[in-house]
């Protein structure tokens, strides 16, 4: 038996898909996997079949034309596309994780194309696809121009590249978004967004923290919290979780040291803060605090607010650093408010020695 790919397009009714699978099974060839393309044209149905050896391309095609098929295609197939296009296309996001520059070659893949071009940025670019040609914009800069002879491209395929430009594009921001801080010790920390699988280390941060420091930013209590609350906080929707992350050259050990929260609720957010006892006083936490204002004004954010205790010198002093405005005092806790100002710069101070 061999392995071939077939593409043909069917009137979208009712039994026309069975009448072209009738016919094949006729000649003993076996469906091994099938896509649909749903096209203005009609379905374009792609089958992965496993036929007779000494069928020919000549029979195969013969056999699709007797079941209604048109516009058809063969090609012989490799053992590789026994693997669905859902396990594909993830497989080829898990490989631009590890290699966000990888995306020209992720796309020739996941298209099966003859060939890629890049475009520098100025070229005129119109995205989209006709027949066997297909634009789309490189996020890092440029446009690729993705070439097949046959079969011609369909736009369930412009969806899946779009998705993983799309894919690409995030990894891109959020390389961006890292940045090195060096504190006045000589000590270099990397601030990032947090992702999923920072849960761990992020849950070794909260172990390392005294009871005191844990009390001051959950306010509630000096318990960690639970698994379940650390991803929400990880990953919140609308808003973004930043970590300060020390990288030990003598051991290879990296660890994070601070976690600053910003949380939204419609065009306010809730920011708070937790740096690890041994590294307070350093000047982390009014820099992790200052990109989360940055983070808010690019958001659109009308204000921010944190709340903390009212003998909670070190992180009064910080929000100062960033510029805060009203404050609302309750018993022992005050809430207090960031203006997000457009045009607005927090406040600079250089003195590390009072910095949380």
């Amino acid at each position: 038996m061999a392995l071939w790919r077939i593409r043909a397009t069917v009137d979208d009714r009712p039994g026309y898909l069975s009448v072209l699978t009738a016919s094949l099974a006729l000649r003993s060839v076996n469906i091994l996997a099938v896509q649909v393309h749903t096209t203005e044209a009609g379905a374009v149905d792609d089958f992965l079949v496993d036929a007779p050896d000494t069928m020919t391309e000549a029979e195969l095609l013969a056999a699709v034309l007797r079941g209604r098929g048109r516009d058809a295609f063969v090609a012989r197939a490799e053992a590789q596309g026994l693997a669905d296009q859902p396990t594909r296309a993830l497989a080829l996001a898990g490989r631009l994780v590890h290699d966000p520059d990888a995306l020209g070659e992720a796309l020739v893949s996941l298209l099966d194309a003859a060939e890629v071009r890049w475009r520098p940025e100025g070229a005129v670019v119109h995205n989209g696809f006709t027949g066997s040609r297909m634009t789309l914009v490189d996020p890092a800069g440029g446009s690729y121009e993705l070439l097949r002879g046959a079969p011609a491209f369909t736009p369930a395929e412009y969806a899946r590249a779009q998705a993983l430009v799309e894919i690409s594009a995030a990894l891109l921001r959020q390389q961006a978004e890292q940045t090195t801080l060096l504190l006045t010790d000589g000590a270099e920390l990397l601030i990032r967004p947090a992702v999923a699988d920072d849960v761990e280390a992020v849950r070794q941060l909260h172990a390392r923290s005294s009871a005191t420091s844990r009390q001051c930013r959950y306010l509630s209590g000096a318990q960690p919290p639970g698994d379940a609350r650390l991803r929400r906080l990880l990953e919140p929707v609308g808003g973004v979780t930043l970590l300060a992350v020390h990288h030990d050259p003598a051991t290879g050990e990296e660890r994070a040291v601070g976690m600053a929260n910003l949380l939204a609720e419609g065009d306010l957010g809730e920011v708070a803060l937790l740096v690890e006892d041994a590294w307070q006083r350093r000047g982390i936490g009014t820099a992790l605090l200052r990109r989360l204002v940055a983070y808010a004004r690019r958001g659109g954010f009308a204000a921010l607010v944190a709340h903390t205790g009212t003998d909670n010198v070190a992180m009064l002093r910080t929000l100062r650093r960033v510029g805060a405005g009203p404050s609302h005092r309750d018993g022992p806790m005050v809430s207090v408010t960031l203006p997000m100002v457009p045009g607005r710069h927090p406040a600079t101070d250089s003195t590390p020695s009072t910095r949380r």
